[in-house]
């Protein structure tokens, strides 16, 4: 078993470009050097793309990189996210559920586009994609931020927070849902690819029967305890939670980068897993892959 020190910091959970967050894989681990982390897991929605050039960062840098992925799922009229880490992520049938949910995502933002359209906002998926500056790939996804950023830009909104507060957070006249996977499912397809599932940022959901039932249908791995929208209670009712399931207690920043000046959800390093997790999570995803065969 690896030594770990008590001084490790690893941020497990970071977005890049391979989905809504602001930065190439390779800038989040150059980041992640600066700020003296030991390691950050690339955690991208619906999507694997961004591991790859992490990877490679992480060699050069000298930064361990945690492959890992944020999958989209609903559960009792919520958005739901499941974590997963060190699954195989060249997996082919991951690959094409992943593609499946994409798809999904895609067809969303046509619809808030149009919910947009019909309050008289004058907005296009083109010019959404066109504040990217860049090509999309098609193992890529657009996401709310995406629509929230051209909303800025073209004065509908002060700043991204007014964006989602005033059109598309979930209950506001923008929003738009389709349905999705459980989170069942996704905590069975992260293990099906080798990977160890945890359940994301339990607090954003405000209903803990629901994430009670969750942990107790889905059986993941771990929960996300430390997030950069949990406040110190919301952390000592979910380190309790993981304590009474026997869950791995995870952390992370859910940084998305810098938008207008304002970083999103919070900053690199602003929130680190406890020393051990990253071993904790290797020795699940292996437990799982042994069960499998």
């Amino acid at each position: 078993m690896e030594q770990h020190s008590a001084n490790e910091r690893y941020d497990l959970h970071s977005h890049t470009q391979a989905s809504d967050g602001m930065n190439k894989p390779s800038e989040n681990v150059r980041l992640a050097k600066e700020k003296g982390l030991t390691g950050l897991a690339i955690t991208d929605h619906d999507t694997v793309a961004g591991i790859g050039e992490a990877l490679l960062a992480g060699k050069e840098l000298g930064v361990d990189v945690v492959p890992g992925i944020e999958i989209s799922t609903r559960a009792a009229g919520k958005d739901i996210h499941v974590l997963g880490y060190y699954m195989n992520f060249d997996d082919d049938r991951f690959q094409a559920r992943l593609a499946r949910l994409r798809s999904v995502r895609e067809e969303r933002n046509g619809l808030i586009i149009a919910k947009l359209q019909e309050l008289g906002v004058s907005i296009t998926l083109e010019e959404v994609k066109a504040g990217l500056s860049r090509p999309l790939r098609p193992d890529e996804s657009l996401g709310r931020p995406h629509i929230a950023d051209a909303l800025v830009r073209k004065g509908y909104a002060v700043d991204m927070r007014d964006a989602f507060d005033r059109y598309l957070a979930e209950g506001k006249p923008g929003y738009a849902s389709l349905p999705r996977i459980a989170p069942e499912e996704a905590i069975a397809w992260i293990r099906e690819a080798g990977g160890a599932p945890v359940l994301a940022h339990p607090g954003l959901y405000g209903d803990d029967e629901l994430v009670r039932s969750i942990l107790e249908g889905g059986k993941p791995d771990g929960i996300e305890v430390y997030h950069s929208d949990h406040g110190p209670e919301e952390e000592l009712r979910y380190a309790a939670m993981a304590e009474q399931y026997g869950l791995i207690v995870t952390g992370g920043s859910d940084y998305h980068g810098v938008r207008q000046g304002v970083v999103f959800h919070g900053d690199l390093g602003g929130r680190t897993a406890p020393p051990g997790t990253v071993e904790r999570l290797k020795q699940a995803a292996a437990a799982g892959r042994i069960e499998k065969n």
